[in-house]
């Protein structure tokens, strides 16, 4: 742990029970804002962008191939030793800029050219981008535990990861930019690029460049190495001068220096880490590093933060929904509640195969231990559905999307009816998004929710389904076990066992928005209804099968001319909420159909199973 003297903390040394990775994440709790980043080309090897120096030989060879076209091997010696082939060929050095400017004299040339390299390819829009180290990092940032990132790379990686996490990075990539930016201790976070960003020209890239700093940049990053605390990870030292010479020039620190090394430790590095006396941790790739880091820190606030309560947060959430200035705040409320679902939804939490002990009820211990764990979720939804006016949107889709990735991996071995349990988060959270938006008649909101996102079962080579049909009560919650969990008042058995206990399940998180038992079923029986139109929005016979609730008994679904088909029926125009925000592909002769393929459903099955 960490200690306090004259000078600071001080990092506990590395071996016997504490571990340089321990070491660092205790330091780093313990000193908030106090410790630095330094990235090197290594952070970000797993997105699949080019160091600059990898774009300086791929240019060269390009290069190479269009002087000498004729030759199939040209741009392969090029690229070996492209200084060499360089100073051979022209009278100019070899530099990043220099070359950039030959190759592609015009700005729109250049980012072209140089586009391919750092930015995602059309229709690939998961390639080149931020990596888990990124997203950890950013992590740390919205915490407050870093302020401070230096970085070698041109890429914008970490600048992605930041505004993914809703903080606006400020970046520094050039001197002349250096007497404008706000304090270190005033900015959220501080991006540091050392040698440039890969749009501009003033990039420092060959060992000449990177040989001295700009007097600007030298005396920032001599005030961040003397005022910080410092963790390195992907940095080799082999070649850049300068940083080398920083690092070696600093006093005794002040605060502890920890280095993570993957792969060959250079002399330089040795020596460095000799100089320091730093922490060093070995075998760590950036993504190994910086998850385990923030996983370690997050375990760390749980020591020493109290849970937040239910009620606490939908008050919470209330306070923020209306305030543009606390969008993030809003959005870690209910993102928190999604990380308790996810982390005690794993097989070791809800067993996926069935035990041998007498009398187990493994469905039904994981039913009701789905529903505790999604208490707190359930209510920001419902609450925040209800009284949100569309803004917030994008948050509670974002919460299914997390939820349905619980089954993107087929534990093996497993039981069929509790492995399709692992969707019943994300139909809970579902039918409250649903049941919210009929509330306070916002429908359109159904048009994405019951359409995205998109899944497949893994490794099955199956079309990707929408919600509606995926996330039918009937597929996700088996109705013989469903028999035994939740049966009639007197005993025997419901003819929807899954929609009676959808809804009286989530009958309290809706107590704040409906007090109304009766309005209250109406509004699940309304959605049921239109979640089911939907369902039967298809050309296949399999997947046509309604969300089969007690909005088929007569008693809702009613007689002729009354009753939920009669209502829905009367609103089926061309300016249909659900139409205009594009459910049935926006055609109304598309929803007419679906709901005559209900009604005909519910004449041959309704009752009979």
């Amino acid at each position: 742990m960490a200690s306090e003297d004259t000078t600071g903390p001080i990092a506990v040394p590395a071996g016997g029970l504490i571990e340089p990775p321990m070491a660092m994440a205790l330091n780093v709790h313990s000193s908030p804002g106090v410790y630095a980043l330094l990235l090197g080309a290594g952070v970000s090897i797993a997105s699949g962008v080019k160091t600059g120096w990898g774009v300086v030989q791929d240019i060269v060879g390009k290069v190479a191939a269009v002087r000498n076209p004729d030759n199939p091997d040209a741009r392969s010696e090029a690229m070996t030793d492209p200084e060499s082939w360089w100073e051979a060929n022209t009278s100019e050095p070899l530099g990043y800029s220099a070359l950039l400017a030959a190759a592609a004299p015009m700005p729109a040339s250049r980012q072209a050219m140089l586009a391919e390299y750092f930015e995602p390819e059309e229709g690939q829009e998961d390639s080149k981008g931020p990596t888990a180290a990124h997203r950890a990092i950013a992590q740390l940032v919205k915490r407050g535990s870093i302020r401070v990132i230096l970085t070698t790379n041109f890429d914008r990686l970490t600048e992605r990861a930041l505004q993914e996490f809703g903080i606006s990075p400020q970046v520094v990539s050039r001197p002349d930019q250096i007497k404008g930016i706000k304090p270190l201790t005033h900015s959220q976070v501080t991006v540091i690029k050392l040698h440039g960003d890969y749009a501009d020209l003033e990039q420092r890239n060959t060992v000449d460049e990177l040989e001295t700093y700009p007097d600007e940049l030298q005396q920032l990053l001599d005030r961040v190495l003397d005022e910080y605390g410092l963790v390195v990870c992907g940095w080799s030292a082999d070649w850049d001068k300068a940083l080398v010479r920083a690092i070696e020039g600093t006093r005794p620190r002040r605060y502890p220096l920890f280095w993570s090394q993957y792969g060959r430790f250079s002399d330089t590095a040795r020596a460095l880490t000799a100089q320091h006396n730093a922490v060093v941790i070995d075998g760590k790739n950036a993504d190994e590093l910086f998850t385990d880091l923030a996983r370690r820190v997050e375990a760390l606030d749980r020591l020493t933060t109290a849970p937040l309560t239910r009620d606490v947060a939908v008050v919470q959430l209330k306070r923020a929904l209306p305030d543009p200035l606390r969008r993030i705040e809003l959005f870690d409320l209910v993102d928190q509640a999604i990380t308790q679902i996810t982390g005690r939804s794993t097989p070791e939490h809800k067993p996926v195969s069935v035990l041998s002990a007498p009398g187990d009820d493994t469905f039904g211990s994981n039913v009701q231990g789905y529903r505790a764990d999604g208490d707190t979720l359930l209510h920001l939804l419902a609450n925040g559905v209800f009284h949100d006016d569309g803004t917030h949107d994008h948050v509670w889709r974002r919460a299914v999307e997390r939820l349905v990735r619980l089954r993107d991996t087929t534990p093996s071995p497993y039981n069929e009816h509790l492995e399709k349990l692992r969707h019943l988060p994300a139909l809970l959270a579902t039918w409250t998004i649903g049941v919210a938006a009929v509330l306070s008649h916002r429908e359109g909101l159904l048009a994405t929710a019951l359409y995205r996102p998109e899944w497949a079962t893994p490794r099955s080579g199956r079309t990707r389904q929408k919600p509606g049909w995926y996330l039918n009560p009937n597929l996700v919650l088996d109705i013989g076990s469903m028999h035994d969990l939740h049966p009639a008042e007197n005993g025997g058995k419901l003819y929807y066992p899954q929609s009676n206990w959808l809804k009286d399940t989530l009958r309290e998180p809706f107590r704040l928005v409906e007090p109304s038992d009766i309005a209250y079923r109406e509004a699940c029986a309304r959605f049921e209804f239109l979640a089911s139109m939907i369902a039967m929005d298809t050309d296949s016979d399999i997947h046509a099968y309604p969300w089969a609730g007690e909005f088929l008994l007569d008693s809702t679904w009613g007689y002729e001319n009354e009753g939920l088909p009669a209502i829905v029926e009367t609103e089926l125009t061309d300016t249909w909420p659900l139409l205009t925000a594009g459910a049935f592909g926006g055609q109304l002769p598309r929803a007419q159909n679906a709901l005559t393929k209900l009604t005909e459903w519910k004449r041959n099955h309704a009752r009979h199973w």
